[in-house]
């Protein structure tokens, strides 16, 4: 599967009121880090079904962004049920990323 692009009007369907944790990337197109951490994304994305991924594109969403204090991005925020229960700031690694969402990288394709 791949990702969700997420808006303020979808956001609390796919978002806060998922059954399972949500990794949400907030970025924009001129971002250059935002680019380099997309394909990434992308990867989790297709490989991963106990986390759903989702995008938020902060220049088409600033209400979101602003409703979640974004400063810096990429932001990366996991939710669960309906809750941020994680936020890193910057690039990572798939395996830093598998972690945050509470996924073993060493048990995960």
């Amino acid at each position: 599967m791949s990702y969700i692009t997420l808006t303020k009007d979808n956001f609390a369907q796919e978002v806060l009121r998922s059954d399972r944790p949500v990794l949400v990337d907030f970025w924009a197109e001129w971002c250059g880090p935002c680019q380099a951490l997309a394909p990434t994304i992308e990867e989790v994305a297709r490989e991963q079904t106990a986390v759903k991924v989702g995008k938020v594109n902060v220049d088409n969403e600033p209400e979101l962004a602003r409703q979640y204090r974004i400063m810096s991005i990429p932001t990366l925020i996991v939710f669960r049920d309906g809750e941020p229960v994680r936020r890193e700031v910057g690039g990572r690694s798939k395996e830093e990323i598998l972690e945050m969402t509470g996924l073993d990288p060493a048990h995960v394709s």
